[in-house]
């Protein structure tokens, strides 16, 4: 089986722009909440938020006039690509374009319901002679008020699209959308895709931005959200006994996938080595995890027999650690089955604590900092976590940044709809 390791890596979080950025943040336990601005969210229950702040996309404006209408995934996801795909070098690949590929787990970036509702209520009203609406009154009418630019962007398959194009990128082409699963599904996808020579190359990774009333009301109704209003800095606290559901966040996560013969010959810096993938379905309720976490257990344990490694090699794991009472106890349950005693030596963490939760793009941020934990041997905190919960019992990296080696990181990604991936990194060894 083909080996496939890791050459760059990109990622727009509400910390800022660049991994190394991103990552000192993160073990510095330095939160990215605050208030809604985007929109008036005063009305809702939960107004808080991680929102990215300050991206400069100015150049990509400058080479299309219609970037100006992209959508607020396609924006993360030009940057995070520009700063993975130049940090590889797969940029300078002149040759054999159609052997780099892209696959996605791309949501939405923001919509813009209230001047499409107001186009379709004048347009479906009488006419100004107050003759029948036609076919071409009704164009008319919706052009006024309405940019199809912005109707395209609001398709999660455009994002591809946009960086496809930028970047030369002419191989297989996928978007996958499940939920808070979909940039790890991508990146196992993709991770598939070279070992089995359809590839040489894969960008993957993935961006969303659902920090719009359509999104937060959702949220809202499933009393899924935080309304830890007063203190946006302390509402996530996965794993802690009082945490009261997640915060919404926005943003992109991007790694290259090589083939390791590939990525040796042209010299390629190695983060690490993509070893493990797995994947499965809850088959239970859409918006609950299996109170016995069967889909969880299986993903870890396919993970690990795929990476053909030890469980006791594993050094740390990135939990899903949402903050919601349900995902944070049955994640665990999940831990503890797989590892055992075990369980309670190995550091677990939850960025979701810093960065909010990034939903579909969280997958791709979580495993770019298990790469970071193994290069740097520093493992970012679970912060804001004050009360432990007697069923939230393993060793989670309370508040504070800790030193240790690690060689083998797994991730977790669970997501609506009961879809669960874990992936499992390595240090590269030849």
């Amino acid at each position: 089986m083909r080996r496939v390791v890791i050459t760059g890596v990109g990622m727009v979080t509400p910390l800022g722009q660049g991994v190394e950025k991103n990552y000192t943040q993160m073990l510095e336990g330095k939160s990215g909440i605050g208030p809604i601005t985007i929109f008036d969210a005063s009305h809702f229950p939960t107004h808080i938020a991680g929102e990215v702040k300050g991206l400069d996309f100015s150049k990509w404006e400058k080479k299309d006039e219609r970037l100006k209408y992209a959508g607020r995934n396609s924006r993360f996801a030009m940057v995070a690509a520009d700063e993975a795909i130049h940090d590889s070098g797969i940029d300078h690949i002149v040759e054999n374009r159609d052997r780099i590929g892209i696959y996605l787990g791309a949501g939405d970036g923001g919509s813009d319901f209230e001047n499409f509702t107001k186009s379709v209520l004048e347009a479906m009203s009488k006419s100004e002679d107050g003759k029948s609406v036609n076919k071409d009154y009704y164009l008319n009418t919706t052009r006024k008020h309405f940019n199809p630019y912005i109707e395209f962007e609001q398709e999660p398959c455009v994002v591809v699209g946009h960086v496809a194009s930028e970047f030369d990128i002419q191989g297989p082409s996928y978007n996958c959308l499940t939920a808070c699963a979909a940039s790890s599904q991508a990146i196992g996808e993709a991770l598939e895709l070279i070992r089995r020579g359809d590839a040489d190359v894969m960008v993957s990774g993935g961006s969303h931005s659902m920090i719009h009333p359509f999104g937060v009301a959702g949220f809202n109704l499933l009393t899924a959200l935080s309304v830890n209003n007063e203190n946006p800095q302390k509402a996530s606290k996965p794993f802690d006994l009082n945490r009261n559901g997640f915060i919404l966040s926005e943003g992109a996560g991007i790694v290259v996938l090589e083939e390791l013969e590939h990525a040796k010959k042209r010299g390629a810096k190695i983060y690490g080595e993509l070893k493990g993938y797995g994947s499965t379905a809850d088959a239970y309720r859409l918006t609950d995890t299996h109170p016995e976490g069967r889909g969880a257990i299986e993903a870890i344990r396919l993970a690990l027999k795929d990476a053909q490694v030890d469980e006791s090699r594993i050094g740390y794991i990135n939990a899903h650690g949402t903050s919601t009472v349900v995902n944070d106890e049955i994640e665990t349950l999940a831990i503890k089955t797989v590892f055992g005693e075990r369980s309670k030596q190995i550091p677990v963490s939850s960025i979701k604590s810093i960065t909010g939760h990034l939903i579909a793009a969280a997958g791709a941020v979580e495993l770019i900092t298990c790469l970071m934990v193994i290069r740097d041997g520093k493992i970012p905190p679970t912060i804001n976590y004050d009360t432990p919960d007697p069923k939230c019992d393993l060793d989670y990296v309370p508040n504070h940044a800790r030193e240790a080696k690690v060689d083998v990181a797994m991730s977790n990604s669970f997501g609506f709809g009961g879809q669960n991936i874990t992936l499992i990194v390595e240090r590269y060894n030849d």
